[in-house]
């Protein structure tokens, strides 16, 4: 805990978003409880700087730059403007906000990596790979499916097993694929460079117990050591969008490798431009605090290979590694086909951003469970907690101030002992920041504001305006509300500091932590204006209609001998790709009042219940269709039409008319399989 004579010296990092894409609420939920954080250090007077990156590197950036037709820099620019203006627009307050491809970034890696082969921390030696004939390149782990060893199971990753759990190698797989060119791939032999983990086992094991993780994190990092740690890959060969190694041509630094070097980067990158000193913050001796805030399937890079290397290299070690889960929205897996996979800009397009900034706090806890984003939920609290009690402090007072005591607030505290346990709370409220349990943080602060409104209640100061009596009991009761909605506003400060700017021009002064304990007697407010709009649902269902996506468009089933029909534009492998075929099972069929062509359709697709509309009438009765098998893009972006929302399309094979044909039980197939 800091005090007001004990100034810290911190500085917090977020994990940098890999530069392929737009910000979406899965990653805004970390930045969010980043920056509550980093805010509340800077309110308790520490020294703290927020600073993150954009992961520039790797095989995925290279790849995708080319089918934009552009360089990587060109991509990753692009994609770092569209970011900078969405962390603005949801108040994340970056200290510097940098680029893992940069010339600090690459300064420091090479001399980390030049630090650790001069102390015998690296080794070499040839590896056999998977190599892609036709694009002339090794293929990482993610860029080859194929058959499961164990399972058998087709269209599995590289290296490891969706279906059976089973980990492997690439070199396992039965029949594989590149995922880049389709093409088979070929083993081939290259040397690579490897960092030696395993010379750090020692001080690993300690560190990991010294509080620098969650217990729950530690305990899973420690299977590691029970498997016997390995020596750790950080080469890559060309091409390969990243840094070459020194003294290696062709050889490039793994995108892991840079990538947490680029937290030391963007710090530099803002030492440079404020004369900060680099050093104080991350020598081998420095009593700097640094915190991570991650998620949580990237803890064994920041507390194994991130240390070991931190170590190796005679730099500091986190003081801290915080881990937390993912978000999941109306208690599933963020999913394009629903709307829930929302991104940020789209969020913005609709709603509020501090709504959700204050949802997400309302939930986040020191550990690493996920959050789920209930949408009903969301718009209830927000309505509930911040229209129905704080703002409506505020609303119930001003009103009274400014028309019957000219805008200026009493000389008298009405309710000194109310006031008192109001400022008392400071120090449990800060112990709840620090630790990260913004969940209880707001939780007290939301029973203050219950306080608050009973106080204004029992009062009851519009009953009391009406005498002319009790002229002084009314505003010295309105001015109580004012000073308690003062209070509760610094405390929420951290988690809206957008509304919080706002408070301070309508209160005439600013919010500080340690201006708690100070009263506002005989002080001018200006006048109030509404803080904040109730959530619209209509507004949120359109964002997740808006957020709805598709990667197949829809089509009319066939209706005539497909061989009259002129073939359609080429496409690539990639596009295909992206098509998900599904076995369905047809539940229910039935007529559609009002259409010729069509039928309506219930179907499981493995789980999960589709209803979808097609136009195969000609060929089936409905009842003969029930039971048998069919298959489904399913991945369609539902289509609204005049009978009903269709989730999906239904894909019939034969030569048009009624003559189409679908899958039978006995065929083999089962609810939910993928077809290849």
């Amino acid at each position: 805990m800091s005090t007001a004579n004990s100034k810290r010296k911190i500085l917090v990092t977020s994990a940098l978003p890999y530069a392929n894409g737009s910000l979406h609420l899965g990653h805004l939920m970390e930045y969010i409880q980043t920056d509550i954080w980093y805010r509340f250090q800077k309110a308790q007077g520490n020294e703290c700087y927020y600073v993150c990156a954009d992961d520039a590197h790797g095989t995925p950036i290279m790849l995708k730059a080319q089918e934009q037709g552009i360089k990587p820099e060109e991509m990753v620019a692009k994609v770092r403007e569209e970011r900078i203006v969405d962390f603005a627009d949801f108040f994340i307050e970056f200290d510097n906000y940098h680029s893992t491809h940069s010339d600090e970034n690459q300064e420091l890696a090479s001399l980390i990596y030049n630090k650790l082969n001069d102390a015998g921390f690296i080794a070499k030696r040839s590896i056999s790979q998977l190599f892609d004939p036709e694009k002339q390149m090794f293929l990482p782990d993610r860029f080859v499916k194929g058959t499961c060893p164990k399972c058998k199971a087709d269209d599995q990753n590289g290296d490891n097993c969706d279906k059976c759990g089973a980990t492997y190698t690439p070199t396992d797989l039965l029949n594989p694929k590149s995922v880049i060119s389709g093409a088979t791939p070929v083993l081939r032999d290259s040397e690579h460079y490897f960092f030696d983990l395993p010379k750090f086992e020692p001080m690993l094991k300690e560190w990991l117990h010294s509080g620098s993780i969650q217990t729950e994190m530690a305990n899973k990092l420690a299977e590691w050591f029970e498997q016997g740690l390995q020596q750790w890959d950080i080469s890559r060969d060309a091409p390969y969008f990243g840094f070459e190694i020194p003294n290696a041509p062709g050889k490039y630094f793994y995108v892991w490798l840079d990538a947490p070097i680029g937290y030391m980067a963007s710090f530099k990158n803002l030492c440079d431009k404020q004369g900060i000193n680099f050093d104080e913050f991350w020598s081998a001796d420095s009593d700097a605090e640094l915190y991570h805030f991650i998620g949580k399937d990237i803890i064994y890079f920041h507390s194994l290979f991130w240390p070991a290397m931190l170590e190796g290299a005679n730099f500091r070690k986190p003081t801290n590694v915080f881990a937390h889960g993912f978000v999941t929205v109306n208690g599933e897996k963020m999913s394009k086909s629903r709307g829930t996979f929302i991104k940020a800009r789209t969020y913005l397009d609709h709603l509020n951003p501090e709504y959700l900034r204050y949802y997400f706090a309302s939930k986040l806890n020191s550990g690493i469970t996920d959050l789920d984003l209930n949408l009903d939920d969301f718009g209830q609290k927000v309505n509930s907690d911040l229209i129905g009690k704080v703002v409506n402090i505020a609303s119930r007072c001003a009103g009274f101030i400014k028309k019957r005591f000219d805008s200026k607030l009493s000389s008298n505290i009405d309710a000194p002992e109310l006031l008192a346990d109001f400022q008392n709370a400071k120090a449990s409220i800060a112990q709840s920041f620090e630790q990260r349990e913004f969940a209880k943080a707001v939780r007290d602060i939301m029973a203050l504001a219950d306080k608050a409104n009973k106080y204004i209640d029992d009062k009851a100061p519009w009953v009391s305006a009406k005498d002319e009596n009790l002229q002084q009991q009314t505003h010295d009761v309105c001015s109580m509300g004012i000073h308690l909605f003062r209070i509760l506003m610094t405390y929420l400060k951290p988690v809206l500091p957008g509304m919080a700017k706002e408070v301070e021009a309508f209160l005439n002064t600013e919010l500080t932590w340690h201006s708690i304990d100070d009263t506002l007697v005989d002080h001018d407010i200006n006048k109030f204006k509404a803080l904040m709009q109730r959530v619209d649902m209509e507004k949120v269902e359109k964002m997740v209609e808006d957020s709805k996506e598709s990667l197949a468009a829809a089509a009319p089933a066939p209706t005539g001998p497909l061989a009259d029909e002129p073939l359609a534009d080429e496409i690539e492998f990639g596009d295909f790709a992206k098509v998900d075929l599904r076995i369905a099972k047809i539940i229910k069929a039935e007529h559609v009042e009002g259409a010729e062509k069509l039928l309506k359709f219930q179907l499981d697709i493995g789980g999960e219940t589709r209803q979808i509309f097609s136009g195969i009438k000609a060929a089936y009765s409905p009842e003969d269709l029930e039971g048998k098998l069919t298959v489904v893009v399913a991945n369609l972006k539902p289509r609204k039409m005049r009978f009903g929302m269709s989730e999906g399309m239904i894909l019939a094979a034969g030569p048009g008319g009624k003559d189409l044909w679908i899958l039978e039980p006995h065929e083999g197939a089962q609810p939910g399989m993928r077809v290849m």
